[in-house]
């Protein structure tokens, strides 16, 4: 048996809600949105550039990316000792 041969308990998996398919989906006509302002229409959401006062979210990745970062082609020197 192999990893890749495991497979997840029945019931396990929970597919994702399908918004906006009908009132009696649990998600229809405004589909978790609300009524009326600005999330409700179309277009909103989604701006990482935006944030009000903090670092965007693309200035910040830089320094997301380099904490803990190793190079897949770094040379690994062992060390000898000459007094010996």
């Amino acid at each position: 048996m192999k990893l890749n041969d495991l497979m997840p308990n029945e019931g396990k998996i929970k597919l994702p809600k399908r918004k906006g398919h009908g009132n009696s989906a649990g998600q229809g006509k405004t589909a978790g949105r609300g009524t009326k302002g600005q999330g409700s229409r179309a277009g909103s959401g989604g701006h990482l550039y935006r944030q009000g006062g903090n670092l965007p979210f693309f200035r910040r990745l830089p320094f997301i990316r380099g904490e803990g970062f190793t190079p897949p082609n770094q040379v690994v020197y062992n060390e000898i000792n000459l007094d010996q």
